[in-house]
Formats: structure tokens, sequence, C-alpha cells
């Protein structure tokens, strides 16, 4: 039980998480809360990805409603067996987390792309990446986000949110494995933690 009960603990994790980076995303469409920008399309490509809102976001309840049912989920039984049912059960889970592995690793990538490449915003005359060529220098040289003057305070707002981003993503990474090598074991182990169901049922 104890495979079942680590993964449902997961799967609850993993709501707030993805409510969170959906939020986040959608913010990055309003730097100072303004509409105008991302009706004229002057923001950063890499907000067009989607990256918190589907693949932080919306994908990661596939794995946590999985991950919660477990359970209460034996695959209607194995062979004439719960516990091979269960069994199947959580090795069923390890595929769903590499779906949500795969949706959190993107929105990873993502985030941390855009924050190496910087905002894009009005310098002067044009609308530009002044940071792209940077390699992410920007970051520890406050001095230099003065060159972006439009948005105001666009590279906070974009530093922020996908970083905000990358860490949540993180952290959902390291939940799917986790559920990776817990459905793999509780897969192959079964369902009792340390004897103890089997020795109940002796």
């Amino acid at each position: 039980m104890c495979f079942r009960g680590c993964a449902k603990c997961l799967g609850y994790s993993l709501i707030p998480l993805a409510v969170c980076c959906i939020v986040a995303n959608i913010l990055l469409y309003f730097p100072n809360g303004e509409t105008k920008y991302a009706n004229n399309n002057n923001l950063t490509n890499f907000v067009w990805f989607f990256h918190g809102i589907v693949g932080a976001g919306v994908l990661m309840f596939l794995p946590a409603a999985v991950f919660i049912r477990l359970e209460h989920d034996n695959c209607a039984g194995c062979c004439g067996s719960v516990a091979c049912g269960e069994r199947c059960a959580m090795l069923s889970s390890v595929l769903v987390a590499l779906i949500g592995l795969a949706g959190s690793g993107y929105c990873f990538i993502i985030s941390a792309l855009a924050l190496q490449e910087g905002p894009y915003c009005m310098t002067g005359t044009t609308w530009e990446y002044p940071f792209a060529n940077g390699n992410g220098g920007y970051l520890k040289d406050h001095n230099l986000w003065t060159r972006c003057l439009e948005p105001a305070h666009v590279v906070e707002w974009n530093v922020t949110l996908f970083s905000i981003l990358l860490t949540l993503s993180g952290v959902q990474v390291i939940i799917c494995v986790v559920q990776i090598i817990n459905g793999m074991i509780g897969g192959i182990c079964g369902p009792c933690c340390c004897g103890q169901e089997y020795s109940m049922k002796a």
C-alpha cells in the first residue's frame, strides 16, 4: 500500500503546481497588466509556446488524476488476482508519469531558453531582443535592464515569471521521476510494503 499511497501524495502535489504554471504563463501575456503588447505581438516569441499553460499546466492534470486514483485502482484484477491487478496499475502509472515528464520537461527547457534570450522590448526606436547574444549575462548585470524602455519593467516581469515556471516545472520533473521509480518498484515488488499486506493475509 505504501507505493500507491506515495503516488497519491505525488498526484495531489502536482495539482497546485500545474495551476500556478498556468497562471504564470497567462501573466506573461500582460506586462504591467496591459493587453496592448499582446495585441500588437510585442512579446517574446517563447510566450507563444504555451509551455506553462499546456506543458506544465493542463497536461499535468492527467498524471495527477492517475496517481491519485492508484490507491483504489487494481485494473479490475489481473488473471483473477487483485495483487496482480495492483501491480499492473502501478506499472501503467509509469507510462503516464513519462507523459508528465515530457510536459514538465518541455516547460523547463522553454523557460530556460527564454531566460537566456531575454525579453523582447523597445530599446529606442525599434523593438528587439537586446540581450539575445549575451548568453544570459543580463541576469547578473541589472544595470543592463535599463536598455528596455517599453514595456516598463518588462525585464523584471519576464525574469520573475519565467523563473517561476522554470522552478515549478523542475519540481514537476522531479515528481514524475520519483513516480517512475515508485511505479516500477511497486509494479515489480507488488502492492505490499515490507511484507505487511501479505503477512496480514497469511
